[in-house]
């Protein structure tokens, strides 16, 4: 094309060309990329697992699963004494008693994780583990509105790649437990002293046509806590309040030791029937 008026000058000319060569260049110093920077992944720290509590108060926690038992005199007990318990609830043997755990939230039972169907866990896939224990937050987060911090692995056992799925679906702190109060009524000890010690998380399993009713077996552990100058604290209050790596926890809680009471190894323990 006819350049119309007066003739370029040939040092702008060269000036623009040599701009539009340096936009075509490889971004240098001072150049400003709007291809957006790779961000780090976030790595979610691992739950701790605990089985006991640091207290110098006498306080030891109550703790139920599954929810086969709907024990209405259980409710009662737990209105009336102000038991601050917490249930660890599976969606597949709660069945329809939905109803009666709304009741037992109502007086002040705090309510948990324990899986969907109560599988064991060690040996299972990831995604197989993440639904199991993702699912029930959801089941109980449409149910109760609510998002539980703690969870339970069936039986007791566990392997990393539970603790990671259950970092992933927003647990704190994975809770087992040194004491089970038996369907007779009697206590058993996974490991240490043979008696009640402070700080003490104590599972009461639910049992096929117990002997003692959970209310009844419940009465009588509460005689006994009286009897040794204990009480029933509230287990939210020390534990997956902040979640922490495994091999610390959060303040008040001891860890279970590598090797103890269940292990990252999935080595299966004498935790059962929880």
């Amino acid at each position: 094309m006819r350049w119309r008026g007066a003739p370029w000058p040939l040092p702008a000319a060269l000036a623009l060309l040599a701009a539009a060569a340096a936009g075509c260049a490889a971004p240098g110093a001072g150049h400003v990329s709007s291809r957006a920077a790779p961000t780090a992944a976030v790595t979610v720290p691992l739950p701790p697992v605990v089985d006991h509590v640091t207290t110098d108060d006498g306080t030891v926690f109550l703790t139920y699963d599954d929810g086969a038992e709907r024990d209405p005199r259980f409710i009662d007990l737990v209105r009336e004494r102000r038991l601050p318990v917490s249930m660890f609830l599976t969606d597949s043997v709660m069945g329809p008693g939905y109803g009666h755990f709304a009741r037992l939230r109502a007086v002040g039972a705090n309510l948990q994780n324990h899986t969907l169907d109560h599988p064991a866990l060690p040996g299972l896939p990831y995604a197989g583990q993440r639904a199991q224990i993702c699912g029930q937050q959801r089941k109980l987060a449409s149910r109760f509105g609510i998002r539980p911090r703690l969870f339970r692995p069936p039986y007791g056992t566990y392997d990393t790649t539970t603790l990671r799925a259950a970092a992933d679906c927003g647990i704190a702190a994975v809770v087992l437990w040194r004491v089970t109060l038996e369907p007779d009524g009697h206590l058993t000890y996974a490991h240490g002293p043979h008696r009640l010690l402070p700080g003490d998380i104590v599972s009461v399993p639910s049992g096929e046509a117990p002997p003692l009713s959970l209310a009844e077996r419940t009465t009588r552990l509460l005689a006994e806590l009286d009897e040794r100058d204990l009480k029933v604290g509230r287990l939210e209050d020390h534990v997956g309040r902040h979640p922490g790596p495994a091999a610390s926890g959060p303040a008040g809680v001891t860890p279970v030791p590598a090797g103890g009471t269940s292990s990252p190894s999935g080595a299966t323990s004498s935790l059962s029937g929880a």
